[in-house]
């Protein structure tokens, strides 16, 4: 009867062990789930900030990011919608909820992750220095010259580098994005800029030919990549897929081919 006693003491504690685990609950919706059900991918973008993303001659919104989460769209079975921010606006943009994913030339740095998740990298660059052509500045020394002053983008990874590769310069930021740093360097505001090489290449296109030297020498290797939420893992777990498989395919390297790595979209865009 002990034994049969003690069984029977055991079964029921089982039963209320049971009986205060809480009853399983429908997990809540993640955000690829709400961008099905919403129809639409709503993505963070630079106003200017070509070949990533721009208005082109024609008024269209057009640029490397922009194909590429045109296709995620197309991929997902919805419709993109784009939210235009300076560059310092990005992350705010993407942190508050107003858009599902970040989609510029950022770079994923530890300090960014502590607030975004950011994906794999799509592509890597490098940091580049400028100077307005014919002027005093011919060489990347003369940027570290004393009293040289060096524009830089507020928020951007050029502005934590620029102290350490011209900590004899005096480091002028600047808010806001597109040819903002070209325009300080082509008036006079500042005698050097710095930024990912991509851009600004790019961005030198809108001025006269000979406006600017670009120098030679690279300031720095990052990657680039998109982000998200820590709240979308679901989203970020798709994105990766979706790089990996546009990057197998070749449609990857044919968007980084046209728009960053040839001159070919000035003509047509």
């Amino acid at each position: 009867m002990g034994r049969l006693n003690a069984i029977a003491g055991v079964v029921a504690l089982a039963g209320l062990a049971a009986a205060a685990v809480p009853a399983a609950t429908p997990a809540e919706a993640g955000t690829l789930e709400d961008i099905l059900a919403r129809g639409e991918l709503r993505v963070a973008v630079q106003t200017q900030g070509p070949p990533f993303s721009f208005m082109d001659k024609n008024g269209q919104r057009t640029g490397s990011a922009i194909e590429l989460t045109t296709l995620m769209a197309q991929e997902m079975g919805v419709k993109v919608v784009y939210l235009d921010f300076d560059w310092d606006g990005l992350l705010p943009a993407l942190m508050s909820g107003k858009a599902d994913m970040l989609a510029a030339d950022m770079t994923p740095t530890l300090a960014r992750a502590t607030q975004v998740a950011f994906t794999k990298p799509f592509m890597y660059v490098g940091a580049v220095a400028f100077a307005k052509q014919g002027g005093e500045i011919a060489s990347v020394e003369d940027c570290k010259k004393p009293g040289a002053t060096v524009a830089v983008l507020l928020g951007s990874t050029g502005e934590k580098l620029a102290p350490t590769v011209f900590p004899e310069a005096e480091i002028k930021s600047f808010k806001g994005g597109g040819t903002l740093l070209l325009d300080a360097v082509a008036s006079g505001q500042a005698d050097c800029g710095v930024n990912d090489n991509s851009a600004v290449k790019a961005q030198a296109a809108a001025y006269p030919e000979g406006t600017f030297t670009i120098f030679d020498q690279m300031l720095s290797k990052e990657p680039l990549a998109y982000a998200v939420r820590y709240d979308s893992l679901d989203l970020l777990t798709w994105g990766n897929l979706f790089i990996d498989t546009v990057e197998l395919d070749g449609r990857l390297q044919k968007n980084l081919d046209y728009w960053v790595n040839s001159d070919a979209w000035k003509a047509d865009h």
